[in-house]
């Protein structure tokens, strides 16, 4: 008969990720500032035209990633990417879409936000209302490239966040000072709340001063980065960074899409949490894909578990309850982890009737 082994595990156990300090905005609400006219004018003029990736992805490597270790984090990530350089990802073309899909009639409608971190968000569009946008971000060749830049295979975290667009318009003289936005942020300093997040310039940056992704090092450093035009892209392990995007001045505009990601392998750490989105989503979609895509990982891992001890009775090997123990740990964890993102919240109906309540 097989044996019982009993071992002493001491795991090696990484530092828990940032706590993440959600928005004061604790339900959904809509934006009180309108879109301009002329953006919603100017992206209309698009005919549609469908998702293709010879057309439309341009992928050129950045010129330097930055890793965890460079910055004075090695430890807490799930890969060693920390941040890259700016690199081409979608051709202007395939940015004209997105614009165009962001600004439609049902996406204005249905998909704006508004938080104490971003006056003015479009997230949540869905396959239905954003079908471009949707499929540039879900084929496998997008995917292969952020991958191949984040050093780890990765995949959007859910529909919902496929894809989150600040949107942030000038008000300011072109000939206001550097300086001056330097101090002006965007969206205010905080952590994401998923592993990985692909920071996506969608405004033509002509005349632009400012409107980079500020990133804070335990140093007290402040690293600047920004897409040189539309379409340039930033991956950024930025579960575990420090960041803020800072304002623009001098240009009309700064509209960046925010795409949150998650490891593909369902045995990689993920310490995926919804306090920065719970306040800024339709619940019932958001819980929904979220509770879907966790039972899916709890059941890829308990199969990879049972065939394992399958395995294990064949060749008469010994039991290990120390393993076992330790498994059955980690998915306690991951499941309470669950319970402490999902509950009841009081949101507005806007999204589905068409009426804003307060």
């Amino acid at each position: 008969m097989p044996a019982l082994i009993i071992t002493t595990v001491t795991p090696t156990v990484p530092p828990k990720a940032p706590h993440v300090v959600g928005s004061k905005t604790k339900k959904a609400t809509r934006p009180t500032a309108e879109i301009p006219q002329f953006l919603i004018d100017e992206a209309q003029q698009t005919q549609p035209v469908a998702w293709d990736p010879e057309k439309h992805l341009c992928f050129q490597p950045p010129a330097k990633i930055h890793t965890m270790s460079d910055i004075g984090l090695e430890g807490h990530e799930i890969s060693t990417t920390a941040v890259s350089d700016p690199f081409p990802l979608f051709s202007k073309e395939a940015m004209v879409q997105m614009r165009r899909e962001i600004f439609s009639g049902p996406v204005l409608e249905h998909c704006r936000y508004s938080s104490s971190f971003n006056a003015n968000m479009v997230r949540g569009m869905g396959q239905e209302r954003a079908p471009f946008t949707y499929n540039a971000w879900w084929d496998p060749e997008t995917l292969a490239k952020i991958s191949q830049v984040a050093s780890i295979e990765l995949v959007p975290a859910f529909d919902f966040e496929v894809a989150n667009i600040n949107i942030s318009i000038n008000d300011h003289d072109a000939e206001t000072a550097a300086t001056e936005a330097e101090k002006t942020s965007s969206v205010a300093w905080h952590y994401d709340s998923f592993p990985f997040v692909c920071v996506t310039m969608a405004s033509d940056c002509t005349g632009m001063v400012g409107g980079e992704t500020a990133t804070k090092l335990p140093s007290g450093e402040i690293r600047k980065v920004r897409g040189p035009q539309m379409g340039t892209a930033v991956v950024m392990q930025g579960r575990y960074i420090y960041q803020q995007a800072l304002k623009t001045f001098g240009g009309r505009e700064r509209i960046s899409m925010v795409t949150a990601f998650r490891p593909k392998s369902p045995f990689v750490r993920d310490e995926t949490i919804l306090t920065g989105s719970r306040a800024i989503s339709n619940l019932d979609e958001l819980y929904s894909q979220y509770t879907e895509y966790r039972l899916e990982v709890l059941e890829e891992r308990f199969l990879a578990k049972l065939k394992e001890e399958r395995r294990r009775v064949v060749m008469r090997c010994p039991y290990n309850l120390a393993d076992i123990r330790s498994f059955l740990a980690e998915q306690k964890e991951y499941i309470e982890s669950m319970l402490e993102q999902l509950f009841e919240v009081e949101q507005i109906r806007y999204l589905m009737c068409g009426v804003c309540k307060s």
